[in-house]
């Protein structure tokens, strides 16, 4: 593991603290806001087009680096337009640099975590969309804190901007430098901040100086499965891949893992999802932790199958992350290859995922955005295969 240093962090979170939401940036509006925000402050709006593009396209925030704006005013537009809205605490490295978690701090004192990942083929950012998470599953560290507070858009688009400098700087050797996944796995339940999270994939998948310029397929939101959510999604004219966070295939169990499911069940979670795949045409990717003796039983393989056959459905099998204080561990390698085989067997394509990060707790349920180098912990995700 790799401690790379960053910015000083804050020197008392709590004096920081404050109950609004971070100052507007230009992530939080679209070109036509920034435009009509730049004409407020006494400016052509060409120059909210000029800010965007060093934002968006360059992955410049210096507005030294803006050489094109006007001396005089680089900074005045940058203050209004490019406010400093994570400030970060730490970063730890592993897999020989391969994988890298930030610890960011917001402008009120929370904190929050993303992780990224380089592989041969590609570059891919987990990212939160909370400050915390309210959706109380026992085995995720996230969802043991509790919920903060929902995110801006901003805070959301810019922990994606940030990682995507890191990686164009050429500091994840061996993988292209220009980030092409992200994955809304991080921190929080991304469909309970639905309007903000929607309008961040947008930022996200707009060419400059809009947006990022990602492909809305590399795009992965998860879910615990808000079924309302879900089919507002289906709604939304997006072809990103919905990630869903099933852990059990019956209620009774599913229940205690997955609280949420005591409001919408199995059946409802499921039916919302292949809506969703029925109507982007986009493959659903279930989610489910290998948990020791407690949801890895043969039967419960089974009854996935039958679920999920003849689905457009693709299952993530992830072997249970620690974290600090489970009771719970992770299946054996035996259990875990007979699962895969009972569900290849039912024909439903299954894999199970790589679980990069976890030297650094950074892997999937790990995230906690602990501010103590001693339990520096956090829940990423990986991109779904």
């Amino acid at each position: 593991m790799t401690s790379l240093p960053l910015i000083p962090a804050l020197s008392d979170a709590s004096a920081a603290r404050r109950a609004s939401m971070p100052p507007q940036h230009l992530a939080d509006l679209d070109l036509a806001g920034r435009q009509a925000l730049v004409t407020e402050l006494g400016e052509p709006a060409f120059r909210a087009r000029q800010v965007s593009n060093h934002y968006f396209g360059r992955l410049v925030r210096d507005p030294q680096e803006m050489t094109d704006l006007p001396a005089a005013t680089r900074e005045r537009l940058a203050g209004q337009l490019l406010p400093t809205l994570l400030n970060p605490v730490r970063e730890l490295a592993c897999d020989d640099g391969a994988t890298r978690k930030a610890l960011w701090r917001l402008h009120d004192g929370a904190l929050v975590e993303s992780v990224l990942m380089g592989y041969p083929d590609r570059v891919t950012v987990c990212i939160s969309s909370q400050a915390g998470c309210g959706m109380a599953c026992p085995f995720c560290a996230t969802g043991q804190a509790g919920l903060t507070r929902n995110l801006s858009t901003a805070e959301i688009v810019d922990q994606a901007v940030y990682l995507a400098g890191v990686a164009a700087s050429g500091a994840v050797v061996g993988s292209p430098s220009r980030l092409s996944h992200v994955v809304f796995m991080g921190m929080g339940e991304p469909l309970a901040n639905y309007n903000r999270v929607i309008a961040a994939i947008r930022r996200l998948v707009s060419p400059a100086p809009e947006g990022l310029g990602l492909s809305q397929r590399h795009i992965t939101v998860s879910t615990v499965g808000l079924v309302p959510a879900i089919r507002r999604l289906a709604s939304e004219d997006l072809s990103v891949t919905l990630a869903l966070s099933l852990h059990a295939p019956d209620d009774d169990l599913r229940d205690e893992l997955v609280p949420v499911n005591q409001r919408w069940k199995v059946a409802e979670v499921l039916d919302a999802a292949w809506d969703y795949a029925a109507r982007t045409g986009r493959r659903v990717s279930i989610e489910y932790a290998m948990i020791k003796d407690v949801n890895d039983q043969p039967w419960r393989a089974d009854l996935l199958g039958r679920l999920l056959a003849g689905k457009l459905a693709h299952v993530n099998l992830i072997p249970l992350n620690p974290t600090p204080g489970s009771r719970w561990d992770a299946s054996s390698k035996p259990v875990e290859r007979e699962f895969v085989r009972r569900l290849r067997d039912a024909g439903v394509s299954t894999t199970v995922r790589d679980t990069r990060g976890r030297e650094i707790d950074g892997a999937c349920g790990q995230l906690a955005a602990a501010e103590d180098t001693d339990t520096f912990t956090d829940r990423a995700g990986e991109a779904p295969a």
